[in-house]
């Protein structure tokens, strides 16, 4: 299991993949905005998206849980 965190204070423009899905190590899952940055946020192992934690519109703070693979 992987738990993918956020790495900076952001807001989610845009989810990309759902729960459920299969996803490949390198696949984006949701993309932050940051300071006019799109920041996208990728799977680092490939698995099942078995939880996202965001939905668009939501801020996440450093270290908030964005998703989880299986």
């Amino acid at each position: 299991m992987t738990q993918v965190r956020a790495e900076m204070v952001a807001n989610v423009w845009k989810v990309v993949a759902a729960e459920g899905d299969t996803v490949a190590d390198g696949d984006t899952l949701v993309i932050l905005e940051s300071m006019k940055m799109e920041i996208p946020v990728i799977a680092e192992e490939s698995g099942t998206l078995t939880q996202l934690a965001v939905a668009e519109g939501d801020v996440v703070q450093e270290g908030d849980l964005i998703a989880v693979i299986e």
